[in-house]
């Protein structure tokens, strides 16, 4: 049987697998018995099923190790309930080379080489109509573009995988510098933009719903260009990065194909029921249609739910006081310690389970003794709180017969895009009319109050990453944007606390408390090189500094 180089090479890996016609592909396929690499090329279905494959790549982050453990877990946004999961190596300063989580290395390097396979043969292949083939090509231009920027914010200065390797190549390789990187992403986000499908993702065809479109590069290249401007990336603070990372944002909100949801639609924004490829999403995962989400992240007191993402005190305080608009840090801004839920930034409710909230019928009880709040249950909240981001109250898991909810990972939404503008339009020109406009979008959507005019520089700085620190909770936006801002040692340094509510009657008691200590040093800035990759690039991969 004829040997041919697998899919499954990872330039990363530095390593590649020979295999035979029943491991040349790692995952289901359109059709069986495939023989060689022709049998894919020579068929338009199989061809584009290629490319539809490559689109795994982009996985969705609700659940990363099997037991509900989320990134948002290794920020000051939450703990997780299972204090013995692998997510708290990144904040007791246990991980390393030899202990890794969610490093992607080898996974990024896999789909890179998935993408390169298809843009260097589709424009030899059967696919037809072949006036098809630039465009799917711009799909597999923003893939690469998308595996390269994942890569990159974890581990700043990669190897670029612009071509797939062989094993004649040498493959102990130099990592390309930060600005090598953002280039040849940017420059695969221009070729995606003119190549795909215009629009977004609501003017796709119903059998397209899901795949690249032009709003989905801008985006893409518009966060990269952020990333790339931001002090981690930038020590010199560069404004002509800021302006063209601004510039790059305006791009998709001129293109007028995007906008918010109301705030009563905004909880289905990530449950693909009625409101599936919504205009607020830009691009996404594949759907999931299950319970899981509900089952890890539910209060206990719900059919032996999990409780694993317990939001932090710290999130909360984060959310302003609804009628003022001020933080609560703030004495005039109204907040009442003996009643601190109420009148707060309606995206409190919508993104966190606070005591006495309604879920599933019922007021959810967090105060000592309630039914949410269960010591002895080893998944009881830590912090006094439990996500509501995400969930539906449809989805069923317990006895009799479940329910499962459709919903994929949103990857890049306009509200997003719209911080992204203000942050970086702020720092390259300071607080001008349009940075109040584009964050006063995402707050008047839930009745909040417009910024205070007046604002400086750095004031504005600070609403705006408070701003992301709110609307983005739970994300995957925290645990990068407190990076490439430099604020690790500030921020994710010291403790996190929770609320313990005593009952006495019809009183409650607020009592705030340490959960645990965070530790952050300057290395954790970026993720160690697994001690295997260089195993097999001895010479000059080299490992991140501080590892």
């Amino acid at each position: 049987m004829k040997k041919i180089v697998s899919i499954l090479f990872s330039v990363g890996m530095l390593s590649t697998l020979v295999a035979c016609k029943d491991d040349f592909l790692s995952f289901d396929f359109t059709d069986g018995n495939i023989r060689d690499e022709t049998e894919i090329w020579s068929s338009d279905r199989n061809a584009r099923g290629f490319l539809s494959n490559v689109y795994f790549g982009t996985f969705n982050r609700y659940n990363l190790d099997g037991n509900g453990s989320m990134f948002s877990q290794a920020t000051d946004e939450a703990v997780n309930s299972n204090l013995s999961s692998n997510i708290n190596i990144f904040n007791n300063d246990t991980w390393g080379s030899l202990r890794t989580n969610d490093d992607q290395y080898a996974n990024m390097y896999d789909y890179l080489r998935r993408a390169n396979i298809f843009l260097e043969k589709a424009g030899e292949s059967a696919i037809n109509p072949a006036s098809d083939i630039p465009r799917l090509r711009g799909e597999a231009f923003f893939l690469r573009a998308m595996f390269h920027f994942e890569l990159m914010r974890r581990y700043g200065p990669i190897v670029l995988a612009t071509r797939s390797y062989t094993l004649a190549d040498n493959l102990d390789l130099p990592r390309n510098t930060v600005e090598e990187v953002v280039a040849h992403i940017v420059r695969d986000c221009d070729s995606a933009a003119v190549m795909v499908a215009p629009g977004g993702l609501v003017d796709q065809a119903a059998g397209d719903k899901g795949r690249v479109s032009q709003t989905a590069a801008l985006a893409l290249k518009a966060r990269t260009l952020l990333y790339a401007a931001s002090p981690l990336n930038n020590p010199t603070g560069d404004v002509a990065r800021w302006q063209q990372a601004a510039d790059a944002a305006r791009a998709v909100m001129v293109l007028n194909k995007h906008s918010l949801l109301t705030q009563a639609q905004l909880p289905n924004l990530w449950n693909y029921g009625s409101l599936a490829y919504n205009n607020e999403v830009i691009f996404a995962s594949q759907t999931d249609n299950n319970n899981t989400l509900e089952l890890n992240n539910a209060p206990v007191g719900y059919d032996g739910a999990r409780g694993r993402t317990n939001p932090t005190q710290e999130l909360v305080d984060a959310f302003d006081v609804r009628s003022t608009g001020k933080p609560i840090t703030d004495p005039t801004s109204g907040y009442n310690p003996a009643n601190p839920y109420n009148d707060r930034d309606p995206r409190l409710g919508l993104f966190i389970i606070v005591n006495g909230a309604s879920f599933k019928g019922r007021p959810v009880e967090i105060f000592e003794g309630g039914r949410d709040n269960v010591p002895t249950n080893v998944n009881n909240t830590k912090t006094g709180y439990y996500m509501r981001k995400f969930m539906s109250e449809s989805a069923f898991w317990g006895v009799g017969t479940a329910i499962n909810v459709r919903r994929p990972w949103v990857i890049f939404r306009y509200a997003e895009v719209l911080l992204n503008y203000a942050e970086a339009l702020n720092e390259a020109q300071g607080p001008v009319a349009d940075v109040y406009t584009a964050v006063n979008q995402i707050r008047s959507r839930v009745g909040m109050p417009a910024l205070p005019a007046g604002l400086t520089k750095d004031q504005m700085r600070e609403r705006i990453q408070k701003e992301r620190q709110v609307e983005l909770c739970f994300e995957d936006h925290r645990f990068y944007d407190v990076r490439r801002w430099r604020k690790g040692e500030q921020l994710f340094n010291r403790p996190v606390t929770g609320m313990r509510i005593v009952r006495n009657g019809t009183t409650l008691t607020y009592i705030r408390f340490q959960v645990e200590n965070r530790i952050f040093s300057e290395k954790m800035y970026r993720f160690p090189i697994p001690q295997a990759e260089l195993n097999r690039a001895p010479r000059n991969l080299k490992q991140n500094p501080g590892w």
